[in-house]
């Protein structure tokens, strides 16, 4: 199925002409819909008229113009629909919304979108290339009525037992949503792909609970394949050492070393040349053995002079460190690295987070700040015929 143009703009991105129907709202399906709107895609967001989006009201902090920055980082390049669902005349136009699109994308209770005629096999009937995106918190089975928040999942799915010190801690973002975005994303085009050699679309579903284990990577791995529980263990790196937080006579230091020739680099720059030869700390699974005699040792050095010294001695050896920054300084760091880490759309009225990927020959789209709710109803109704 070949979509229609964005508003009559060219975006030259790798999905221009692709439309997606976004049914998604709060952080993992609406970070997986800009992502593809940032390729290019026609973004159509349907919301609740009046409230829309959850997140449209989380807050604080807010712009300066009392929009909330949380919908703001996941919702630019999109046109807002709004549509009551409990609506026959609205439903009408989701139906043929999704009938349009090649991409739907839902986060809805599952089952929940049946009795609306949009669920998948509903909508495959009649649109049998789209590509259906089904994300929820812990699957279409058992699950299906477990709430899908990313604080309940990393608690649940084992990420809080592994993070802090002394007592469970959840990350400082909501990192399973976004780890579930990007999954999402991932299989919609793998999905898109497929249907250029089928010409038939599919049902994708993504939960976050599976997501997080798949992300748990090597703490997972240890699980399966050794039977080894890890626990929590603050800045430290379970299989390595030194990977961790230091203190310097000033601030607070991250110093990561891989391998064996950084560690010998590491401890000839500190003064430590003599552990390069001491048997407790010749390989990494020696030094992870004997890590607190290690940081011990670590600390007593770094203490003699500031991070910012640590940094530049230690950056000249290719020993891989650095201060801990706050939000501010990280995006300072981006910038004077050449990074462009903040794009302004319609002028400096939206300040966005850029898009991290660079490409040779196309390009990330920028088009459309965050929409207002409906703002986009008649324009897109008319477009896509849908009334």
């Amino acid at each position: 199925m070949t979509g229609a143009s964005t508003n009559g703009a060219s975006t030259n991105g790798p999905l221009d002409g692709v439309v997606v129907a976004d049914f998604s709202r709060v952080l993992a399906g609406p970070y997986a819909t800009m992502l593809l709107g940032d390729l290019g895609a026609t973004v159509i967001k349907v919301e609740r008229p009046g409230t829309g989006d959850d997140t449209r009201s989380w807050g604080p902090p807010f712009t300066n113009d009392g929009q909330s920055t949380y919908f703001e980082s996941v919702n630019r390049n999109k046109r807002s629909l709004a549509l009551d669902i409990a609506d026959p005349a609205d439903i009408r136009i989701a139906v043929n919304l999704a009938n349009r699109a090649d991409i739907m994308i839902e986060n809805f209770k599952p089952g929940s979108l049946a009795q609306y005629g949009l669920d998948y096999p509903r909508i495959s009937q009649t649109n049998p290339g789209v590509v259906y995106c089904s994300i929820s918190g812990f699957g279409s089975g058992p699950g299906k009525d477990m709430p899908g928040y990313d604080l309940l999942v990393q608690a649940m799915g084992g990420l809080m037992s592994i993070t802090g010190t002394t007592e469970p801690v959840k990350a400082g973002v909501a990192v399973v949503d976004v780890l579930t975005g990007l999954h999402a994303t991932v299989a919609i085009l793998a999905a898109l792909r497929d249907r250029d050699h089928s010409g038939e679309g599919q049902l994708v579903e993504v939960s976050l609970l599976s997501v997080l284990l798949s992300s748990l990577v090597n703490q997972a791995s240890g699980f399966v394949g050794a039977g080894y529980v890890p626990v929590h263990m603050g800045n430290a790196h379970p299989s390595i050492s030194p990977y961790e937080v230091y203190q310097t006579a000033d601030r607070p230091i991250v110093i990561a070393v891989g391998n064996d020739g950084q560690f010998e680099r590491l401890v000839t720059v500190l003064g430590l040349a003599r552990l390069i030869e001491d048997p407790d700390f010749a390989t990494n699974p020696m030094r992870v053995a004997h890590r607190d005699q290690l940081s011990t040792l670590l600390n007593a050095a770094l203490a003699r002079q500031g991070a910012d010294h640590w940094q530049r001695d230690l950056t000249a050896v290719g020993v891989p460190c650095g201060p801990i920054n706050d939000i501010r300084q990280a995006f300072a760091l981006a910038t004077e690295l050449g990074l462009d880490p903040i794009v302004a759309l319609g002028g400096d009225s939206s300040r966005q987070v850029a898009n991290p990927v660079i490409y040779s020959r196309t390009r990330t789209s920028y088009l459309l700040p965050p929409p207002a709710i409906g703002e986009g109803n008649k324009e897109v109704i008319e477009e896509f015929g849908l009334a």
